[in-house]
């Protein structure tokens, strides 16, 4: 719902997320003497930050290799300074933190092993190459690793009560539910006569696991028990996983005991009885609650990571030299009721984004800002107004902002329920949704010249060896595999699933008439298993349309709770005020993105 996530610790870090790649450690904190690093650009707590550290750094931001400039300079600028100060904050409380010789020399040692760098003279080489001495890498790589143990202390510092641990179930029972499964037991053969022959023995009452054990070329011993284990002939409970797509799907549409196959699947044929169907279910508390018990940890640790993260740069004493080339610029885009939202905290997930980057890369920067930034600050701000109601409520949620505020919603609307009835009408507004798409095993051959391939096309109805064929003809061959629509080049595409009429059939499959493409080439498809579009009956996929309807209704749930928040609090968006101040005078201030309702959630 907000764009940040699960990623939100990582964008918090800013450049720490590189810390462990070896290139931005080694380039993070130049060991060189204050004469190569240029004048301070800052200073974070007194300690100074330098023009070429910054330099160096922003050597590796992509979002300064498109040059930005205008409006999109200052903003890039703010973020990259941002990450500067965080990591620089970091870096100076962790300095605290022990960190054993033994330690650093067993880092040391990863990192060579991982370039190469087995005898002194390859060692040597590449610290000419950063400019660094042993003493000085060696150094470095202790900053890192008091970063990652200081880190780790916030983390497992932040403990669980009782309490936490059951509301985390509650709220997240869903996640907990269990997939379908199936006691059953089956029959792999390679041929499809075969397969048929033994289905023959099956009808007329023979048993399947001493068919199983004759002729199955999986599980053999256990009598084809799926889930038994060696000296094991009776089945254990196993999800879809177990079986190829193809079978898994007939297998788990019988939604009972019964008898499936054969099921061709990659050349081989299945055959399964089904003994028992046990449909999805949510286990009780006790059942899961060791791993509950992790989540939730692993939940209220990163919360407790944030916080730390947050206060640590609210701390943070910045003073910028007066002659900086950088333009930070840091005001209060936001605020909902007393709380206030920092242009650098919309900047952080905007620009971590790659869709983001990538626009700026294409000279898109404007764009991205009228899209982005809006949008995101919209969902800021939902967010606030959701952790807010979490501290109203009383209720022991744990975890970062993001997860708290997505959380309270799985809460407030977790009684929603759907009948059949829903289940059925979204069933047929949704067709899409549980149609089986067409599909075909293509194979095309291509020619430069187009009596070669016609020559090639009337073979093809005769011959039975491809290879030599598009050899004597001079063609080249591409197989495009089992292909649904618009997975084949647009031309190829229309030629297999947008013709009614299939083509003449050969020992190669269809043959397709002679297409010319726009590189001048000419292909001839060959075509085989072709399937047309399946709408799947409705028992079949009935569960996933009342999840459907839970979904859909849920939502919307979601979206009227935040639409009464949003009128019960006081709201002030300055975004397009600030982006229009900070805008050159030479440059066009960037048109204020049309206002549209929040993302649902």
């Amino acid at each position: 719902m907000f764009g940040i996530n699960k990623r939100l610790i990582t964008i918090l870090f800013g450049l720490l997320a590189l810390a462990f790649a070896v290139g931005a450690i080694l380039l993070f904190t130049p060991q060189a003497g204050q004469e190569a690093r240029g004048k301070p650009v800052l200073w974070v707590n007194g300690k100074p930050v330098y023009e070429l550290d910054l330099l160096r750094l922003q050597g590796n931001d992509p979002l300064y290799a498109a040059n930005p400039q205008g409006l999109l300079k200052t903003l890039v600028d703010t973020h990259f300074l941002e990450q500067v100060i965080l990591t620089e904050a970091l870096k100076q409380d962790a300095s605290r933190v022990r960190v054993g010789s033994a330690e650093v020399r067993k880092e040391l040692d990863r990192i060579r092993e991982q370039f190469g760098l087995k005898d002194k003279k390859a060692y040597e080489q590449f610290l000419n190459q950063i400019g660094y001495t042993d003493a000085q890498l060696r150094a470095e790589i202790k900053a890192q690793l008091q970063i990652q143990k200081r880190l780790d202390q916030i983390r497992s510092a932040a403990k669980l009560t009782p309490e936490e641990v059951r509301f985390y179930f509650e709220v997240h029972q869903e996640a907990y539910k269990t997939e379908p499964r199936v006691q059953a037991r089956q029959i792999v053969v390679d041929d499809k006569k075969l397969a048929e022959e033994v289905l023959s023995k099956l009808k007329a009452g023979e048993d399947f696991a001493a068919l199983a054990k004759q002729y199955s070329k999986v599980g053999a011993e256990q009598g084809g028990a799926l889930g038994a284990g060696p000296g094991e002939t009776e089945p254990k409970p196993v999800t879809k996983v177990v079986f190829p797509e193809k079978v898994a799907e007939e297998v788990f549409a019988l939604k009972g005991p019964g008898l499936v196959g054969p099921v061709e699947a990659s050349g081989r044929y299945y055959l399964v009885k089904v003994e028992a169907y046990l449909p999805p279910k949510v286990p009780t508390f006790e059942e899961v609650k060791d791993q509950v018990e992790k989540d939730a940890q692993a939940a209220k640790g990163d919360g407790a990571l944030e916080a730390y993260l947050e206060e640590l740069r609210k701390k943070a004493q910045v003073r910028f030299a007066e002659d900086s080339p950088y333009g930070y610029k840091n005001p209060v885009v936001a605020k909902v009721d007393e709380t206030e939202i920092l242009l650098s905290q919309v900047l952080q997930p905007v620009f971590s984004n790659q869709q983001t980057q990538a626009l700026i890369q294409q000279g898109l920067g404007e764009l991205a800002v009228q899209f982005f930034l809006p949008q995101t600050l919209e969902s800021l701000i939902d967010r606030e107004l959701l952790v807010k109601a979490v501290k109203r409520s009383g209720k022991p949620f744990v975890g970062t902002k993001d997860a708290i505020a997505q959380a309270y919603l799985l809460y407030e609307t977790r009684d929603v329920t759907a009948t059949e009835a829903e289940a059925k009408k979204y069933y047929a507004e949704n067709p899409a949704l549980f149609t089986v798409p067409a599909s075909a095993r293509v194979v095309g051959v291509s020619f430069k010249e187009e009596a070669k391939a016609k020559a090639f096309r009337e073979a093809a109805l005769k011959a039975q060896d491809l290879e030599a064929l598009a050899k004597a003809h001079g063609g080249t061959v591409t197989d495009y595999g089992a292909v649904n629509p618009n997975q084949l080049p647009a031309v190829l595409d229309r030629l297999v699933f947008k013709v009614k009429d299939t083509f003449p059939k050969g020992p190669l499959g269809e043959v397709s008439e002679v297409v010319k493409l726009e590189d001048g080439t000419f292909v001839v498809l060959l075509i085989k298993d072709r399937k047309p579009e399946v709408l799947k009956p409705y028992e079949a996929v009935k569960e996933e349309a009342l999840a459907g309807v839970v979904a859909k209704k849920r939502q919307e749930k979601a979206q009227t709770l935040l639409q009464a928040l949003r009128k019960e609090a006081k709201i002030e968006n300055r975004l397009s005020q600030v982006l229009a101040e900070l805008t050159p005078k030479t440059e066009e201030a960037p048109k204020e993105a049309p206002q549209e309702a929040p993302k649902k959630p």
